[in-house]
């Protein structure tokens, strides 16, 4: 991703001089950023984003950390002035190197090389820091260029071909874990494996943990795998029984959504945690912490499954009963309120819309990729979605989801579809003021005019701010940002439309994106919700 800029001109000019570098132009830094985000999620690979000196570079705060949570970091490249100019009242100087702080994982200020000592200086940073971002959990990080006038000599004629350094990342220590963790996690009576988000789902990961779950009880929401566990409803249902708390907890992978789950753990007295973690450091989410083994979350649900596959017959003779009886608990209850889901038909609403989608999904015949904005958007995927759907939720900010989506369009011909609300969307909107965005680009807005998830915080009504200045009431749409960018608008107000809407979303062929606003009545989504966990705790 380019920016565009004069300080940083000469080095545009020359990633795009490489034949083996693709370009693509963004004039919003804070776009850019998701944008490569969303490039990066597709390609499962380091994506380049290249500012201007000054606030442009700042913008791409939101991206870095939301990229370093999610273990998929950028490659941020900002052109500077040179050093003795700073804090000079020069023009776009401010003091760049470190400026995302513990967001990037390392930050490298070139030297302006004059000779071949301070270029190999350049060659060795560059070097590290194209190493660093893939490892140590794959955070983001900037490489900070300060240029010298003039700078629109592009007199060189050819790219000069410079040694590139490996570096071998360290693997997950198989041996520790299945002689430390494995053993004692098959031999606990109520053992359970959450999984959080995951960005890499190869179908082999999604057969191996549904294997497991044979053994173990495995609650993972659609931001891991594909399988609809809807375990926070089962929770909802039997009102937190102790008897669905584990012995022994196995954390795998990143953030979950459901704030009722981290609760009720939080408040069980379970005798071991352990956690797999990218980057090796403690990330507590329980409260109960044993121990932490450093490794990739795929590669330690692959040698869950093969642990249990070599020593079936063992587990199966050392305390199978209480085990397996636990998982069954939990399959079973899940498998209850998925039924209840099934059979639940809610009147117009935000969440019927997310439904009449979901059901629509499973017909279309195309590769496609579901990506949920933050806040009540991604709430309704943990209901309806049966499927791996994509979300920022390294952070968890609305800022953006749909530049993010966009982003990972571009990188696919597959269909990418983002669900996004109101407040995401027009924040984001210049996600769409984009020349690379094509055809396979499909949104569904759904507009309450307001921020909804405010109206389930207990309380927060009360305030006389609520309406004007927390949930940010508004009255704007969507079609005059479609008609300006060029892209499909359909709209819908009740039901009838939005079948045909989403029918129409989902089948279209066009070069260029479509979107479809789904108008509701923020009161009237909450007393939807509403009703429909009295339908399940009923």
């Amino acid at each position: 991703m380019v920016c565009p800029g004069s300080r940083n001109a000469p080095i545009v000019h020359t990633l795009n001089e490489c034949e083996d570098i693709a370009c693509y132009p963004v004039t919003d830094e804070r776009s850019a950023g998701f944008y490569a985000l969303g490039m990066s999620l597709a390609d499962n690979a380091p994506v380049v984003v290249c500012v201007t000196s000054g606030t442009a570079l700042l913008n791409l705060a939101p991206a870095v950390a939301e990229a370093s949570y999610l273990h998929h970091g950028l490659i941020v490249i900002s052109a500077d002035r040179p050093s003795a100019w700073i804090g000079q009242l020069d023009g776009q100087t401010l003091p760049q190197p470190g400026v995302f702080g513990c967001f990037a994982s390392m930050c490298v200020n070139l030297p302006e090389p004059h000779d071949d000592i301070e270029l190999w200086h350049c060659r060795r940073l560059v070097n590290e820091a194209l190493c660093e971002v893939k490892a140590n959990g794959n955070k983001s990080v900037h490489i900070n260029v300060p240029i010298s006038e003039p700078l629109f000599e592009f007199n060189t004629d050819e790219l000069p071909t410079l040694q590139k350094i490996e570096t071998i990342r360290a693997a997950l220590n198989t041996q520790a874990f299945e002689n430390i963790v494995l053993p004692r996690m098959f031999a606990a009576k109520r053992p359970m494996i959450v999984v959080g988000q995951l960005s890499e789902i190869p179908e082999k990961l999604e057969q191996a943990l549904a294997f497991v779950s044979n053994h173990i009880a495995v609650l993972s929401e659609p931001l891991s795998f594909g399988m609809q566990r809807p375990f926070d409803l089962v929770l909802a249902r039997t009102g937190e029984a102790v008897e669905y708390s584990p012995d022994f907890l196995l954390y795998i992978g990143d953030t979950i959504i459901s704030k009722r789950l981290k609760n009720y753990l939080r408040e069980t007295d379970i005798t071991e945690v352990w956690a797999v973690s990218e980057d090796g450091k403690i990330h507590d989410t329980f409260m109960q912490l044993s121990g932490v083994i450093e490794g990739c979350s795929t590669s330690a649900i692959m040698c869950i499954a093969d642990f249990c596959e070599k020593h079936i017959a063992e587990i199966d003779d050392n305390n199978t009963q209480p085990r397996t009886c636990f998982a069954d608990k939990w399959k079973k209850c899940m498998d209850d309120v998925c039924r209840l889901i099934s059979g639940y038909e809610p009147r117009y609403s935000q969440m019927a819309a997310i439904r009449d989608f979901e059901l629509s999904l499973e017909d279309m015949d195309y590769a496609w990729h579901v990506h949920y904005a933050n806040s009540n958007a991604v709430r309704l995927a943990c209901i309806y979605s049966t499927h791996h759907v994509w979300c920022n939720r390294g952070v968890n900010g609305i800022e953006g989801s749909l530049s993010t989506a966009a982003g990972f369009s571009v990188a696919t011909d597959d269909m990418v579809f983002c669900i996004i609300g109101d407040l995401s969307f027009f924040y984001d909107q210049n996600a769409l003021w984009n020349s690379n965005i094509k055809g396979n680009l499909r949104i569904i807005l759904l507009n309450n005019g307001c921020g909804g998830i405010f109206y389930s915080l207990g309380g927060l009504r009360e305030s006389s701010a609520f309406s004007r200045l927390v949930s940010a009431h508004h009255d704007t749409t969507a079609q005059g940002i479609c008609t300006q960018n060029d892209i499909g608008y359909l709209s819908a107000k009740n039901n009838e439309e939005l079948h045909v809407g989403i029918a129409t979303l989902m089948t279209s062929q066009t070069t260029r994106p479509m979107l479809l606003e789904v108008f509701t009545d923020a009161e009237e989504d909450k007393l939807v919700i509403n009703d429909f966990m009295k339908y399940i705790k009923s």
